[in-house]
Protein backbone atom coordinates (compact mmCIF):
# COMPACT_ATOMS: atom_id res chain seq x y z
CA UNK A 1 0.00 0.00 0.00
CA UNK A 2 1.34 2.94 -0.77
CA UNK A 3 0.80 5.30 2.40
CA UNK A 4 1.60 8.70 1.30
CA UNK A 5 -0.42 8.58 -1.78
CA UNK A 6 -3.27 7.21 0.15
CA UNK A 7 -3.08 9.94 2.98
CA UNK A 8 -2.85 12.83 -0.08
CA UNK A 9 -6.12 11.68 -1.67
CA UNK A 10 -7.40 11.27 1.20
CA UNK A 11 -7.10 15.08 2.33
CA UNK A 12 -8.70 15.92 -1.22
CA UNK A 13 -11.04 13.60 -0.46
CA UNK A 14 -12.59 14.54 2.59
CA UNK A 15 -11.51 18.39 1.58
CA UNK A 16 -13.59 17.63 -1.72
CA UNK A 17 -16.76 16.09 -0.01
CA UNK A 18 -17.05 19.01 2.48
CA UNK A 19 -17.05 21.18 -0.79
CA UNK A 20 -20.02 19.18 -3.16
CA UNK A 21 -22.24 18.59 -0.05
CA UNK A 22 -22.25 22.31 -0.02
CA UNK A 23 -22.41 22.33 -3.57
CA UNK A 24 -25.99 20.46 -3.52
CA UNK A 25 -26.51 22.83 -0.52
CA UNK A 26 -26.31 25.29 -3.22
CA UNK A 27 -28.52 23.57 -5.93
CA UNK A 28 -30.86 22.67 -3.51
CA UNK A 29 -31.47 26.52 -3.10
CA UNK A 30 -31.30 27.25 -6.74
CA UNK A 31 -33.93 24.57 -7.31
CA UNK A 32 -36.23 26.01 -4.08
CA UNK A 33 -35.88 28.93 -5.35
CA UNK A 34 -35.67 29.16 -8.93
CA UNK A 35 -37.26 25.81 -10.21
CA UNK A 36 -36.89 24.15 -13.53
CA UNK A 37 -37.45 26.85 -16.34
CA UNK A 38 -36.43 29.06 -18.94
CA UNK A 39 -34.71 31.50 -16.77
CA UNK A 40 -32.80 28.95 -14.59
CA UNK A 41 -31.32 27.28 -17.88
CA UNK A 42 -30.70 30.86 -18.91
CA UNK A 43 -28.39 31.23 -15.76
CA UNK A 44 -27.16 27.70 -16.36
CA UNK A 45 -25.41 28.38 -19.61
CA UNK A 46 -24.59 31.82 -18.31
CA UNK A 47 -22.33 29.51 -15.64
CA UNK A 48 -21.84 26.64 -17.72
CA UNK A 49 -19.67 28.49 -20.31
CA UNK A 50 -16.98 30.14 -17.91
CA UNK A 51 -16.65 27.11 -15.85
CA UNK A 52 -15.94 24.62 -18.84
CA UNK A 53 -13.43 26.69 -19.81
CA UNK A 54 -12.09 26.76 -16.37
CA UNK A 55 -12.05 23.24 -16.39
CA UNK A 56 -9.97 22.68 -19.58
CA UNK A 57 -7.62 26.51 -18.93
CA UNK A 58 -7.53 26.09 -15.12
CA UNK A 59 -8.10 22.58 -13.69
CA UNK A 60 -7.43 20.51 -16.47
CA UNK A 61 -5.03 20.96 -19.68
CA UNK A 62 -3.24 23.72 -17.95
CA UNK A 63 -2.97 21.82 -14.31
CA UNK A 64 -2.13 18.89 -16.11
CA UNK A 65 0.74 20.24 -18.81
CA UNK A 66 1.97 22.56 -15.56
CA UNK A 67 2.16 20.58 -12.32
CA UNK A 68 4.99 18.02 -14.66
CA UNK A 69 6.94 20.91 -15.74
CA UNK A 70 7.08 22.24 -12.31
CA UNK A 71 7.94 19.09 -11.12
CA UNK A 72 10.82 18.18 -13.03
CA UNK A 73 12.04 22.12 -12.47
CA UNK A 74 12.02 21.19 -8.59
CA UNK A 75 13.44 17.69 -9.37
CA UNK A 76 16.52 18.96 -11.40
CA UNK A 77 16.88 23.02 -10.30
CA UNK A 78 17.11 25.45 -7.17
CA UNK A 79 14.24 27.08 -6.16
CA UNK A 80 15.67 30.18 -7.71
CA UNK A 81 14.64 28.39 -11.24
CA UNK A 82 11.59 27.42 -10.03
CA UNK A 83 10.54 30.55 -9.22
CA UNK A 84 11.13 32.02 -12.55
CA UNK A 85 9.18 29.24 -14.07
CA UNK A 86 6.30 30.20 -12.06
CA UNK A 87 6.90 34.04 -13.04
CA UNK A 88 7.00 33.54 -16.64
CA UNK A 89 4.17 30.81 -16.85
CA UNK A 90 2.14 33.12 -14.47
CA UNK A 91 2.71 36.27 -16.82
CA UNK A 92 1.75 34.65 -19.94
CA UNK A 93 -1.58 32.88 -18.50
CA UNK A 94 -2.55 35.81 -16.80
CA UNK A 95 -2.34 37.77 -20.28
CA UNK A 96 -3.67 35.13 -21.99
CA UNK A 97 -7.07 35.04 -19.50
CA UNK A 98 -7.42 39.10 -19.18
CA UNK A 99 -7.92 38.90 -22.97
CA UNK A 100 -10.28 36.13 -23.28
CA UNK A 101 -12.60 37.76 -20.83
CA UNK A 102 -12.58 41.63 -22.28
CA UNK A 103 -13.14 40.01 -25.70
CA UNK A 104 -15.82 37.99 -24.26
CA UNK A 105 -17.62 40.36 -21.73
CA UNK A 106 -18.10 42.51 -24.80
CA UNK A 107 -18.93 40.10 -27.42
CA UNK A 108 -21.02 37.99 -24.96
CA UNK A 109 -24.70 37.84 -26.92
CA UNK A 110 -22.31 36.24 -29.89
CA UNK A 111 -20.78 33.53 -26.95
CA UNK A 112 -24.38 32.77 -26.02
CA UNK A 113 -25.02 32.27 -29.16
CA UNK A 114 -22.20 29.83 -29.94
CA UNK A 115 -22.86 27.67 -26.97
CA UNK A 116 -26.85 27.78 -26.78
CA UNK A 117 -27.88 28.25 -30.31
CA UNK A 118 -31.65 26.96 -29.53
CA UNK A 119 -32.29 30.34 -27.38
CA UNK A 120 -31.60 32.69 -30.11
CA UNK A 121 -34.09 30.31 -32.26
CA UNK A 122 -37.13 30.47 -29.53
CA UNK A 123 -39.95 31.95 -29.80
CA UNK A 124 -39.09 34.13 -26.54
CA UNK A 125 -36.30 36.43 -25.84
CA UNK A 126 -35.65 36.56 -22.80
CA UNK A 127 -33.49 33.66 -22.24
CA UNK A 128 -31.23 34.65 -24.50
CA UNK A 129 -30.99 38.29 -23.26
CA UNK A 130 -30.86 37.26 -19.88
CA UNK A 131 -28.16 34.68 -20.38
CA UNK A 132 -26.20 37.16 -22.67
CA UNK A 133 -26.58 39.59 -19.21
CA UNK A 134 -25.84 36.72 -16.84
CA UNK A 135 -22.70 35.98 -18.95
CA UNK A 136 -20.93 39.68 -18.69
CA UNK A 137 -20.81 39.17 -14.47
CA UNK A 138 -20.11 35.59 -14.64
CA UNK A 139 -17.43 34.80 -17.04
CA UNK A 140 -14.87 37.15 -15.27
CA UNK A 141 -14.89 33.84 -12.70
CA UNK A 142 -12.49 32.16 -15.55
CA UNK A 143 -9.67 34.39 -15.03
CA UNK A 144 -10.24 35.05 -11.05
CA UNK A 145 -10.67 31.00 -10.68
CA UNK A 146 -7.84 29.98 -13.42
CA UNK A 147 -5.28 31.80 -11.18
CA UNK A 148 -6.45 30.18 -8.55
CA UNK A 149 -6.12 26.49 -10.19
CA UNK A 150 -2.67 28.13 -10.89
CA UNK A 151 -1.69 28.66 -7.49
CA UNK A 152 -3.47 25.43 -6.83
CA UNK A 153 -1.09 23.47 -8.72
CA UNK A 154 1.99 24.84 -7.12
CA UNK A 155 0.95 23.91 -3.90
CA UNK A 156 -0.04 20.31 -5.18
CA UNK A 157 3.63 20.33 -6.42
CA UNK A 158 4.86 20.98 -2.99
CA UNK A 159 2.12 18.39 -1.23
CA UNK A 160 0.15 20.78 -0.03
CA UNK A 161 -3.43 18.96 -1.01
CA UNK A 162 -5.99 20.44 1.39
CA UNK A 163 -5.85 24.40 0.87
CA UNK A 164 -6.58 23.71 -3.20
CA UNK A 165 -9.15 21.05 -2.17
CA UNK A 166 -10.97 23.28 0.06
CA UNK A 167 -11.23 26.27 -1.89
CA UNK A 168 -14.28 25.40 -3.90
CA UNK A 169 -15.81 25.45 -0.57
CA UNK A 170 -16.20 29.45 -1.14
CA UNK A 171 -17.73 29.70 -3.93
CA UNK A 172 -20.47 27.51 -3.16
CA UNK A 173 -20.79 29.22 0.33
CA UNK A 174 -20.86 32.50 -2.21
CA UNK A 175 -24.04 31.14 -4.51
CA UNK A 176 -26.01 30.22 -1.27
CA UNK A 177 -25.90 33.22 0.13
CA UNK A 178 -26.37 35.33 -3.31
CA UNK A 179 -29.30 32.81 -3.58
CA UNK A 180 -31.02 33.59 -0.51
CA UNK A 181 -30.47 36.92 0.28
CA UNK A 182 -29.20 38.80 -2.78
CA UNK A 183 -31.71 37.52 -4.94
CA UNK A 184 -34.56 39.53 -2.67
CA UNK A 185 -33.13 43.34 -3.39
CA UNK A 186 -32.83 42.48 -7.46
CA UNK A 187 -35.12 43.25 -10.29
CA UNK A 188 -34.91 40.03 -12.19
CA UNK A 189 -34.05 37.75 -8.70
CA UNK A 190 -32.20 34.96 -10.44
CA UNK A 191 -29.14 37.52 -11.47
CA UNK A 192 -28.42 37.11 -7.96
CA UNK A 193 -26.71 34.09 -8.77
CA UNK A 194 -24.65 35.64 -11.04
CA UNK A 195 -23.11 38.13 -9.25
CA UNK A 196 -22.58 35.00 -6.26
CA UNK A 197 -20.26 33.45 -8.93
CA UNK A 198 -18.37 36.57 -9.53
CA UNK A 199 -17.48 37.09 -6.03
CA UNK A 200 -17.04 33.36 -5.18
CA UNK A 201 -14.38 33.39 -7.43
CA UNK A 202 -12.15 37.14 -5.90
CA UNK A 203 -13.13 35.46 -2.68
CA UNK A 204 -11.47 31.78 -3.74
CA UNK A 205 -8.48 33.71 -5.37
CA UNK A 206 -7.86 35.55 -2.24
CA UNK A 207 -7.47 32.73 0.04
CA UNK A 208 -4.85 31.10 -1.32
CA UNK A 209 -2.43 34.23 -1.75
CA UNK A 210 -1.84 33.93 2.18
CA UNK A 211 -0.38 30.06 1.72
CA UNK A 212 1.26 30.79 -1.77
CA UNK A 213 3.64 33.71 0.49
CA UNK A 214 4.27 30.80 3.03
CA UNK A 215 5.58 29.15 0.58
CA UNK A 216 7.36 31.79 -0.91
CA UNK A 217 6.39 30.83 -4.31
CA UNK A 218 3.88 33.72 -5.01
CA UNK A 219 4.30 34.28 -8.79
CA UNK A 220 5.35 37.89 -10.02
CA UNK A 221 5.44 39.49 -13.51
CA UNK A 222 7.81 39.34 -15.40
CA UNK A 223 9.29 40.76 -19.10
CA UNK A 224 10.84 38.17 -21.70
CA UNK A 225 10.71 34.68 -22.26
CA UNK A 226 11.31 31.29 -20.82
CA UNK A 227 11.55 27.90 -22.30
CA UNK A 228 9.20 26.59 -19.60
CA UNK A 229 6.83 28.99 -21.61
CA UNK A 230 7.03 27.16 -25.13
CA UNK A 231 7.01 24.16 -23.09
CA UNK A 232 3.92 24.54 -21.36
CA UNK A 233 2.14 25.65 -24.83
CA UNK A 234 3.56 22.12 -26.68
CA UNK A 235 2.05 20.19 -23.77
CA UNK A 236 -1.08 22.17 -22.88
CA UNK A 237 -2.96 23.00 -26.13
CA UNK A 238 -3.13 19.31 -27.35
CA UNK A 239 -3.99 18.51 -23.76
CA UNK A 240 -6.94 20.82 -23.89
CA UNK A 241 -8.93 17.93 -25.71
CA UNK A 242 -7.06 14.95 -23.89
CA UNK A 243 -7.83 15.76 -20.63
CA UNK A 244 -11.44 17.65 -20.59
CA UNK A 245 -13.08 15.39 -23.17
CA UNK A 246 -15.56 14.65 -20.46
CA UNK A 247 -16.47 18.28 -20.21
CA UNK A 248 -16.40 19.08 -23.59
CA UNK A 249 -19.05 15.94 -23.93
CA UNK A 250 -21.04 17.76 -20.95
CA UNK A 251 -21.14 21.18 -22.94
CA UNK A 252 -22.22 19.78 -26.44
CA UNK A 253 -24.99 18.03 -23.94
CA UNK A 254 -25.89 21.26 -22.95
CA UNK A 255 -25.98 22.87 -26.44
CA UNK A 256 -28.14 20.39 -27.80
CA UNK A 257 -30.14 20.54 -25.12
CA UNK A 258 -31.31 24.51 -25.62
CA UNK A 259 -33.12 23.02 -28.56
CA UNK A 260 -35.03 20.76 -26.39
CA UNK A 261 -37.98 21.46 -24.42
CA UNK A 262 -37.22 24.20 -21.72
CA UNK A 263 -36.20 22.99 -18.50
CA UNK A 264 -33.77 20.35 -20.23
CA UNK A 265 -30.82 22.03 -19.28
CA UNK A 266 -31.49 22.06 -16.02
CA UNK A 267 -32.34 18.74 -15.48
CA UNK A 268 -29.31 17.62 -17.48
CA UNK A 269 -27.38 19.64 -15.27
CA UNK A 270 -28.92 18.16 -11.14
CA UNK A 271 -28.20 14.92 -12.89
CA UNK A 272 -24.53 15.82 -13.51
CA UNK A 273 -24.41 17.79 -10.37
CA UNK A 274 -24.73 14.29 -8.24
CA UNK A 275 -22.91 12.34 -11.04
CA UNK A 276 -19.64 15.00 -10.34
CA UNK A 277 -20.24 13.93 -6.59
CA UNK A 278 -18.72 10.84 -5.93
CA UNK A 279 -16.42 11.56 -9.92
CA UNK A 280 -14.86 14.28 -7.84
CA UNK A 281 -14.46 12.66 -4.37
CA UNK A 282 -12.61 9.46 -6.08
CA UNK A 283 -11.80 10.25 -9.52
CA UNK A 284 -10.31 14.06 -9.62
CA UNK A 285 -9.19 13.41 -5.98
CA UNK A 286 -6.80 10.27 -7.10
CA UNK A 287 -5.97 11.55 -10.75
CA UNK A 288 -4.91 14.87 -8.72
CA UNK A 289 -2.32 12.83 -6.44
CA UNK A 290 -1.21 10.74 -9.43
CA UNK A 291 -0.16 13.43 -11.32
CA UNK A 292 2.07 14.90 -8.93
CA UNK A 293 3.70 11.86 -8.23
CA UNK A 294 3.79 10.16 -11.04
CA UNK A 295 5.84 13.22 -12.60
CA UNK A 296 8.02 12.91 -9.77
CA UNK A 297 8.77 8.84 -10.39
CA UNK A 298 8.91 9.64 -13.91
CA UNK A 299 11.42 12.51 -13.77
CA UNK A 300 13.45 10.33 -10.94
CA UNK A 301 13.15 7.54 -13.60
CA UNK A 302 11.56 4.77 -11.06
CA UNK A 303 9.56 3.30 -13.25
CA UNK A 304 8.76 0.13 -10.50
CA UNK A 305 6.72 3.26 -8.43
CA UNK A 306 5.75 4.64 -11.79
CA UNK A 307 3.87 1.26 -12.52
CA UNK A 308 3.11 0.60 -8.96
CA UNK A 309 1.33 4.02 -8.12
CA UNK A 310 -0.95 3.56 -11.72
CA UNK A 311 -2.41 0.33 -10.03
CA UNK A 312 -3.24 1.29 -7.07
CA UNK A 313 -4.80 4.57 -8.19
CA UNK A 314 -6.93 2.09 -10.33
CA UNK A 315 -7.46 -0.24 -7.63
CA UNK A 316 -9.07 2.40 -5.46
CA UNK A 317 -11.01 3.90 -8.31
CA UNK A 318 -12.87 0.48 -8.76
CA UNK A 319 -13.19 -0.49 -4.84
CA UNK A 320 -14.79 2.97 -4.29
CA UNK A 321 -16.42 3.63 -7.91
CA UNK A 322 -18.37 0.71 -8.04
CA UNK A 323 -20.93 0.44 -5.35
CA UNK A 324 -20.69 4.91 -6.29
CA UNK A 325 -22.14 3.80 -9.63
CA UNK A 326 -24.86 1.06 -8.07
CA UNK A 327 -25.93 3.78 -6.11
CA UNK A 328 -26.06 7.01 -8.60
CA UNK A 329 -28.30 3.91 -10.70
CA UNK A 330 -31.00 2.65 -8.26
CA UNK A 331 -31.51 5.46 -5.91
CA UNK A 332 -30.99 8.11 -8.92
CA UNK A 333 -35.06 9.61 -8.26
CA UNK A 334 -35.13 9.05 -4.55
CA UNK A 335 -31.84 11.17 -4.29
CA UNK A 336 -33.25 14.13 -6.89
CA UNK A 337 -36.83 13.97 -4.98
CA UNK A 338 -34.80 13.89 -1.45
CA UNK A 339 -32.69 17.37 -2.71
CA UNK A 340 -34.50 19.03 -5.17
CA UNK A 341 -37.65 18.21 -5.21
CA UNK A 342 -39.08 21.27 -3.09
CA UNK A 343 -41.31 24.49 -3.93
CA UNK A 344 -40.90 25.45 -7.93
CA UNK A 345 -38.78 22.20 -8.80
CA UNK A 346 -42.00 19.99 -8.91
CA UNK A 347 -42.28 16.06 -9.24
CA UNK A 348 -41.99 15.90 -13.46
CA UNK A 349 -38.78 17.76 -13.24
CA UNK A 350 -37.19 15.57 -10.77
CA UNK A 351 -38.22 12.50 -12.62
CA UNK A 352 -36.85 14.00 -15.86
CA UNK A 353 -33.38 14.71 -14.03
CA UNK A 354 -33.49 11.09 -12.57
CA UNK A 355 -33.66 9.85 -15.74
CA UNK A 356 -30.92 11.67 -16.83
CA UNK A 357 -28.67 10.69 -13.90
CA UNK A 358 -29.52 7.04 -14.58
CA UNK A 359 -27.25 7.16 -17.91
CA UNK A 360 -24.95 9.42 -16.56
CA UNK A 361 -23.83 7.62 -13.42
CA UNK A 362 -23.80 4.40 -15.52
CA UNK A 363 -20.70 5.38 -16.69
CA UNK A 364 -19.28 6.27 -13.51
CA UNK A 365 -16.48 3.97 -13.77
CA UNK A 366 -15.27 5.15 -17.09
CA UNK A 367 -14.84 8.47 -16.36
CA UNK A 368 -12.96 7.85 -12.90
CA UNK A 369 -10.90 5.47 -15.28
CA UNK A 370 -10.36 8.55 -17.91
CA UNK A 371 -9.51 10.97 -15.05
CA UNK A 372 -6.78 8.12 -13.79
CA UNK A 373 -4.88 6.80 -16.88
CA UNK A 374 -4.96 10.67 -18.87
CA UNK A 375 -2.22 11.60 -16.75
CA UNK A 376 -0.39 8.93 -17.04
CA UNK A 377 0.66 9.59 -20.38
CA UNK A 378 1.11 13.75 -19.67
CA UNK A 379 3.15 13.35 -16.74
CA UNK A 380 5.88 11.23 -19.28
CA UNK A 381 5.14 14.89 -21.48
CA UNK A 382 2.92 12.82 -24.01
CA UNK A 383 -0.05 14.68 -25.22
CA UNK A 384 -0.39 13.14 -28.38
CA UNK A 385 -1.60 9.90 -27.23
CA UNK A 386 -4.78 11.43 -24.81
CA UNK A 387 -5.55 14.30 -27.47
CA UNK A 388 -6.39 11.20 -30.32
CA UNK A 389 -8.18 9.52 -27.79
CA UNK A 390 -9.62 12.82 -26.67
CA UNK A 391 -10.95 13.21 -30.09
CA UNK A 392 -12.34 10.31 -30.93
CA UNK A 393 -14.61 9.92 -28.18
CA UNK A 394 -15.64 13.68 -28.79
CA UNK A 395 -16.59 12.94 -32.09
CA UNK A 396 -18.17 9.75 -30.79
CA UNK A 397 -20.49 11.60 -28.27
CA UNK A 398 -21.50 14.32 -30.87
CA UNK A 399 -22.61 11.19 -33.49
CA UNK A 400 -24.19 9.62 -30.53
CA UNK A 401 -26.02 12.73 -29.34
CA UNK A 402 -27.45 13.47 -33.05
CA UNK A 403 -28.90 9.69 -32.73
CA UNK A 404 -29.85 9.20 -29.22
CA UNK A 405 -31.41 12.86 -28.65
CA UNK A 406 -33.52 12.53 -31.65
CA UNK A 407 -35.41 9.25 -29.41
CA UNK A 408 -34.84 10.21 -26.03
CA UNK A 409 -34.86 13.63 -25.36
CA UNK A 410 -32.00 14.92 -22.91
CA UNK A 411 -31.60 11.16 -21.62
CA UNK A 412 -30.29 10.42 -25.28
CA UNK A 413 -27.59 13.13 -24.93
CA UNK A 414 -26.72 11.95 -21.57
CA UNK A 415 -26.95 8.08 -22.59
CA UNK A 416 -24.18 8.69 -25.21
CA UNK A 417 -22.02 11.18 -22.48
CA UNK A 418 -21.63 7.77 -20.89
CA UNK A 419 -20.97 5.58 -23.92
CA UNK A 420 -18.22 8.17 -24.99
CA UNK A 421 -16.55 7.99 -21.61
CA UNK A 422 -15.84 3.84 -21.81
CA UNK A 423 -14.53 4.67 -25.39
CA UNK A 424 -12.36 7.49 -23.93
CA UNK A 425 -11.37 5.15 -20.82
CA UNK A 426 -10.94 2.11 -23.41
CA UNK A 427 -8.80 3.55 -25.78
CA UNK A 428 -6.60 5.40 -22.98
CA UNK A 429 -5.80 1.45 -21.74
CA UNK A 430 -4.95 0.32 -24.85
CA UNK A 431 -2.19 2.72 -26.04
CA UNK A 432 -0.89 2.34 -22.61
CA UNK A 433 -0.75 -1.55 -22.97
CA UNK A 434 0.40 -0.92 -26.68
CA UNK A 435 3.14 1.04 -25.67
CA UNK A 436 4.11 -1.24 -22.53
CA UNK A 437 3.71 1.81 -20.21
CA UNK A 438 1.43 -0.27 -18.14
CA UNK A 439 -0.47 -3.66 -18.42
CA UNK A 440 -3.43 -4.31 -15.73
CA UNK A 441 -1.71 -6.74 -12.65
CA UNK A 442 -3.18 -10.15 -12.02
CA UNK A 443 -4.09 -8.81 -8.37
CA UNK A 444 -6.12 -5.92 -10.22
CA UNK A 445 -8.12 -8.32 -11.97
CA UNK A 446 -8.74 -10.48 -8.94
CA UNK A 447 -9.59 -6.93 -7.25
CA UNK A 448 -12.27 -6.43 -10.06
CA UNK A 449 -14.10 -9.94 -9.64
CA UNK A 450 -14.41 -9.66 -6.22
CA UNK A 451 -15.75 -5.46 -6.39
CA UNK A 452 -18.32 -6.68 -8.92
CA UNK A 453 -19.22 -9.66 -6.51
CA UNK A 454 -19.92 -7.49 -3.96
CA UNK A 455 -21.74 -4.98 -5.57
CA UNK A 456 -24.30 -7.12 -6.85
CA UNK A 457 -24.84 -8.29 -3.34
CA UNK A 458 -25.03 -4.70 -2.23
CA UNK A 459 -27.70 -3.92 -5.52
CA UNK A 460 -29.79 -6.41 -4.16
CA UNK A 461 -29.79 -5.53 -0.64
CA UNK A 462 -31.24 -2.23 -2.43
CA UNK A 463 -33.70 -3.68 -4.18
CA UNK A 464 -34.79 -5.68 -1.44
CA UNK A 465 -35.53 -3.02 1.39
CA UNK A 466 -35.29 0.51 -0.38
CA UNK A 467 -38.58 2.11 -0.27
CA UNK A 468 -40.79 3.12 -3.13
CA UNK A 469 -40.65 6.37 -5.13
CA UNK A 470 -44.41 7.11 -3.68
CA UNK A 471 -42.87 7.44 -0.32
CA UNK A 472 -40.29 9.80 -1.28
CA UNK A 473 -43.36 11.95 -3.16
CA UNK A 474 -45.55 11.98 -0.09
CA UNK A 475 -42.59 12.63 2.52
CA UNK A 476 -41.26 15.80 4.59
CA UNK A 477 -38.25 16.58 3.65
CA UNK A 478 -36.47 15.02 6.72
CA UNK A 479 -38.21 11.78 6.13
CA UNK A 480 -36.96 11.77 2.85
CA UNK A 481 -33.24 12.89 4.59
CA UNK A 482 -33.46 9.94 7.14
CA UNK A 483 -34.69 7.06 4.28
CA UNK A 484 -31.94 7.88 1.78
CA UNK A 485 -29.06 8.17 4.81
CA UNK A 486 -30.44 4.96 6.30
CA UNK A 487 -30.26 3.16 2.65
CA UNK A 488 -27.32 4.77 1.75
CA UNK A 489 -25.23 3.74 4.98
CA UNK A 490 -26.32 0.61 5.25
CA UNK A 491 -25.38 -0.27 1.59
CA UNK A 492 -22.41 0.73 1.62
CA UNK A 493 -21.55 -1.23 5.12
CA UNK A 494 -23.18 -4.09 3.13
CA UNK A 495 -21.07 -3.74 0.52
CA UNK A 496 -17.62 -3.34 2.60
CA UNK A 497 -18.49 -6.40 4.69
CA UNK A 498 -18.49 -8.09 1.59
CA UNK A 499 -15.30 -7.21 0.73
CA UNK A 500 -13.95 -7.87 3.71
CA UNK A 501 -14.84 -11.37 3.74
CA UNK A 502 -14.11 -11.74 0.12
CA UNK A 503 -10.44 -10.99 1.54
CA UNK A 504 -9.83 -7.91 0.17
CA UNK A 505 -7.63 -5.34 2.77
CA UNK A 506 -6.58 -2.03 2.38
CA UNK A 507 -3.24 -2.23 3.22
CA UNK A 508 -2.72 -5.24 1.05
CA UNK A 509 -3.66 -3.40 -2.29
Amino acid sequence: MDKSFLKSSSIITAMTFLSRILGLVRDYFIARYFGANGLTDAFLVAFRIPNFLRRLFGEGAFSQAFVPILVETKANHDEAEVQNVINHIGTKFLTILITITVITVIAAPLVIFMFAWGFYFDADPTKFDLASSMLRITFPYLLLISLTAFSGAILNTYDKFAVPAFTPVLLNVSMILSAVYLSQYLETPIMALAWGVLLGGVVQLLFQIPFLIKLKKLPHLVSGNHKSVKTLKTRMLPALFGVSVSQINLLIDTMIATLLVSGSVTWLYYSDRLLELPLALIGIALATVALAKLSRHYANKDDEKFTRTINYALKIGLLLGAPACAGLVLLAEPLIITLFQYDEFDAFAASQSALSLMAYGSGLIAFIVVKILAPVFLSRGDTRTPVKVGVIAMVSNVFLNVIFAYYFAHVGLAIATSISAVINASLLYYYLTKQSIFNASTDLIKLFFKVLLASFIMVAFILTFSNNISFYLESSAWQRISSMSIIIGASIAVYFVCIRLLGIRMNQL
